[in-house]
C-alpha cells in the first residue's frame, strides 16, 4: 500500500470514529512524518548488507516505536502495509521505479520534486511522476547511491557513478544545486544495436557502415566524436564488434558503458577520491596500466584530459586499431580538442609536433549527433590527411546534407559520399580489399 493511501485510510476510518480519537493534525502529515523519521534512523548504506526478513524486522521494529512516541494509532495489518511500502522504497527505486521499468526509457531527468522528464526515442517529455517533498528526493538519491557504496551529502554533494544494471547516475544536491536536489539517469539497452540497426534507422548509410568495418579490421585507430548524448557508446560499442574475436582489448571508462562482446576483454574503470582526497585513479592511470596488459586494442570511453598523450602513443606504438571517443562539434573540431588536451597534458611540445603526433595515431573521426527531431545520426566520416605546421586536414569521405524539417518536426535529409578514401593502401596491405585502387575504397 502506498504511503499516500495508508494515510488516507488512517483519516477515512478516522472521520467514520473507527477508535483513534480526535486527531489534531492531518494525518496525512503524520504518515508522511513517519516516513521520514524511519529513513532517518536507518543506516542505508548498510541496507543492501542485510536480508530481506532481517530488514523487515528492523523496519517494523522502527515504526512500532515510532507509533508510540508520535502518539498514532494503528492496527497490526495497517503497520504491516507501511513497512511494505518502505521496503519497496528501499530496495527498489522509489517513484522513479514505474519509469526505470520502463524499456522504451533512455533518460531520467529528476529537476525536483515534481518535475521528472524522460526521454523516449528521443524526445523529451514531463511525466507524473511525482516526489513528496525534497526531502523524498534526497532520501531517494542517497538510497540509490548508498547501494553502490557511495555517498552524497552536503561535504560530498556531486555523485557520478554506475548502477548495478550498468545505468549511469549522476546527482547534485544542496548547496551546489541551488534550487534543490538534481538526478540524471542514463540507461543502455541490453540489446546492443547491430550496423544493421542503426542502417535502418538512418542514423547512417550501408556505404557508411561497410567502410567503418573494413576500418576497423585494417586497424585504424579511430576517434568517435560529438556532444553530450549524441550516440557517442552506441557508435563505439558497434565498431568494437568488428574486432576479430582473437584480439585482447582493454577498455579504460569514467563509468563503465561499453558492452564487448568479445571473449578476451578486461573492462577497466575509474575511480573517484574519497572524502579525504586520496585513493583516486583517473582515466590517465587506467590508460598507462593498460599498456602493461599486452593489449591489441586499446578503447577508451572518453579522452577528456592529460590520458590522451598516452593514448595517442598507444595508437602509433604497435596498439594501432585503438578507439576513443571525444566531445567536439565537427572532426576539425575533434582535432583542435585533442590539440588542445595534449598542450594541457604536462609535456611540452611544440604545435607542429603535437600536429604530427595526432596525424601519425589517428586515422579516421567519425561524428555523431543529436538532431532537432531527437534522432542519432553519423553526420560525417573523414580520415586526418595530414599536417601543415600547427593545422591538421582532414578529408570529408561521408557526410549528412540536410534538405529541411517535415511537417511534425522530422529532419529530412540523406547520407552522402563526398569523396574517395585515401586508406586503400592500408585496406590492402591489411588483406580486407583485394586488387581495389587507392581511389575506389569508400
Amino acid at each position: 500500500m502506498q504511503l499516500s493511501r495508508f494515510a488516507s485510510k488512517l483519516k477515512r476510518e478516522t472521520a467514520a470514529g473507527a477508535g483513534y480519537g480526535d486527531a489534531k493534525e492531518d494525518l496525512a502529515s503524520i504518515a508522511s512524518r513517519l516516513h521520514h523519521k524511519i529513513l532517518d534512523r536507518l543506516d542505508l548504506a548498510a541496507v543492501s548488507q542485510l536480508a530481506p526478513e532481517e530488514l523487515r524486522a528492523r523496519l517494523r521494529s522502527i515504526l512500532e516505536q515510532l507509533v508510540l512516541t508520535e502518539g498514532v494509532a494503528v492496527s497490526s495489518g495497517e503497520l504491516g502495509a507501511l513497512v511494505d511500502q518502505v521496503l519497496d522504497e528501499l530496495t527498489g527505486h522509489g517513484p522513479l521505479e514505474v519509469l526505470l521499468a520502463d524499456p522504451t526509457v533512455s533518460d531520467v531527468l529528476v529537476n525536483g520534486p515534481d518535475r521528472v522528464f524522460v526521454e523516449r526515442e528521443g524526445k523529451l517529455m514531463l511525466t507524473d511522476v511525482r516526489f513528496r517533498d525534497d526531502r523524498h528526493l534526497l532520501h531517494t538519491i542517497q538510497r540509490m547511491v548508498a547501494r553502490i557504496g557511495r555517498r552524497i551529502d552536503e561535504s560530498s554533494p556531486m555523485v557520478d557513478a554506475r548502477l548495478p544494471d550498468g545505468s549511469r547516475i549522476n546527482a547534485v544536491i544542496p548547496p551546489l544545486a541551488i534550487d534543490g536536489s538534481a538526478l540524471s539517469i542514463r540507461r543502455f539497452s541490453q540489446k546492443a544495436l547491430t550496423g544493421e540497426d542503426l542502417v535502418r534507422s538512418g542514423a547512417l548509410s550501408p556505404d557508411m557502415l561497410s567502410y567503418l568495418h573494413l576500418a576497423v579490421r585494417a586497424r585504424c585507430s579511430i576517434i568517435v566524436s560529438g556532444g553530450t548524448g549524441a550516440g557517442k557508446t552506441t557508435l563505439l560499442n558497434l565498431l568494437s564488434g568488428f574486432i576479430s574475436k582473437r584480439e585482447r582489448i582493454i577498455t579504460a571508462e569514467d563509468a563503465a558503458e561499453l558492452r564487448m562482446q568479445q571473449p578476451h576483454v578486461v573492462r577497466l574503470e575509474a575511480r573517484p577520491a574519497n572524502l579525504e582526497g586520496k585513493g583516486a585513479v583517473s582515466i590517465r592511470d587506467l590508460v598507462k596500466n593498460a599498456l602493461r596488459m599486452r593489449p591489441d586494442r586499446i578503447i577508451v570511453g572518453e579522452v577528456r584530459g592529460a590520458e590522451v598523450i598516452d593514448m595517442l602513443q598507444a595508437m602509433n606504438t604497435g596498439h594501432d586499431g585503438s578507439m576513443a571517443t571525444v566531445h567536439a562539434n565537427n572532426p576539425d573540431d575533434a582535432m583542435n580538442r585533442l590539440m588542445t588536451m595534449l598542450g594541457m597534458s604536462g609535456t611540452p611540445l611544440a604545435e607542429a609536433t603535437m600536429a604530427q603526433m595526432i596525424t601519425r595515431s589517428v586515422h579516421i573521426v567519425v561524428q555523431v549527433a543529436r538532431m532537432q527531431d531527437g534522432k542519432r545520426r553519423v553526420t560525417a566520416i573523414s580520415e586526418v590527411a595530414g599536417a601543415e605546421g600547427a593545422r591538421i586536414a582532414t578529408h570529408t569521405l561521408f557526410a549528412y546534407e540536410r534538405s529541411g524539417v517535415s511537417s511534425d518536426g522530422a529532419v529530412i535529409g540523406r547520407h552522402v559520399q563526398k569523396a574517395q578514401s585515401l586508406l586503400g593502401d592500408r585496406f590492402r596491405s591489411a588483406g580486407v580489399i583485394k586488387g581495389a585502387a587507392s581511389g575506389e575504397v569508400g
